[in-house]
């Protein structure tokens, strides 16, 4: 078990490394994305074409980064500005939610109220694949016939957290990072150690895992909403499954309970994995 240890109290975040996004008393609105190339990507999902839109910005390998509940708020989209400062061209798909409305209780209802009406994404469903994946897997595809390279870095979190491991049966993903993986709702044991993968998924992880393809994950160490999905990596990975945990009960690494370890470890991943 690669097991990376961390230091300092719960919530302490250090300097610099609060959440991104825009500052109380700010007072010129200026769009978040403007900056970012609006587009769109289609394949089907359980035989059915779907379309979702996309943000994309940057240059060099490819990293597509998914976001949390409930969406591309200033925080997701600060933090992707930051993978893009590293080097990378990072592709932002619009699931759900209001891109660049803050993580706001009113926010989060609403958005949940509209994931769990969603037949592309499983809640509570055990040993299986979350459909929406199949359409990730095409947008990881895209982007690496593209950009070449070994392959895609490919990151979720929350609510998305286990996509990364699901692009993963791809073999154009070549660096998937988990964060605080929340998926099925862990309620009760066994769907509190589900990976969100079918039997033939988490086969093709294994083995992808064994040849040289590592799986980075990131939690805070009593986050009850990860459950123990990170031991099931643990016991089905091993070393590959590269476990980094942070003390407290907070939930979102790499956002609104940022760690700068959480994030330059990330970017380390990506760029020891993708660049060639």
């Amino acid at each position: 078990m690669a097991v990376v240890p961390t230091s300092g109290p719960a919530g302490t975040l250090g300097a610099g490394s609060g959440p991104i996004g825009p500052r109380p008393g700010d007072t010129e609105v200026v769009s978040l994305l403007e900056s970012w190339a609006a587009g769109e990507h289609t394949a089907p999902v359980d035989g059915t074409a779907t379309t979702h839109p996309t943000y994309r910005k940057g240059t060099g390998p490819g990293v597509v980064l998914i976001h949390e509940i409930p969406g591309l708020t200033p925080a997701v989209i600060g933090f992707g500005e930051e993978v893009v400062a590293a080097g990378f061209t990072v592709v932002m798909p619009h699931l759900f939610g209001t891109p660049e409305r803050p993580a706001t209780v009113v926010h989060v209802a609403q958005t949940m109220r509209q994931v769990c009406v969603s037949a592309e994404f499983t809640k509570l469903r055990t040993g299986v694949t979350s459909p929406v994946a199949t359409w990730l897997r095409s947008l990881a595809r895209g982007l690496h016939s593209e950009l070449g390279g070994p392959g895609v870095g490919a990151l979720g979190m929350c609510f998305t957290g286990g996509f990364a491991l699901a692009m993963m049966v791809d073999d154009s993903v070549a660096a998937p990072v988990l964060a605080q993986p929340s998926v099925p709702f862990p309620i009760g044991r066994r769907r509190a150690a589900d990976l969100n993968l079918s039997s033939d998924d988490l086969e093709v992880v294994r083995r992808r895992a064994a040849g040289g393809c590592q799986v980075l994950g990131l939690r805070y160490a009593e986050d009850a909403a990860v459950g123990r999905r990170f031991e099931t990596l643990t016991r089905e990975l091993g070393d590959d499954f590269v476990r980094v945990e942070f003390p407290g009960r907070q939930h979102s690494t790499l956002t609104e309970h940022r760690q700068q370890e959480a994030v330059d470890r990330v970017l380390a991943f990506f760029d020891e994995r993708l660049h060639a």
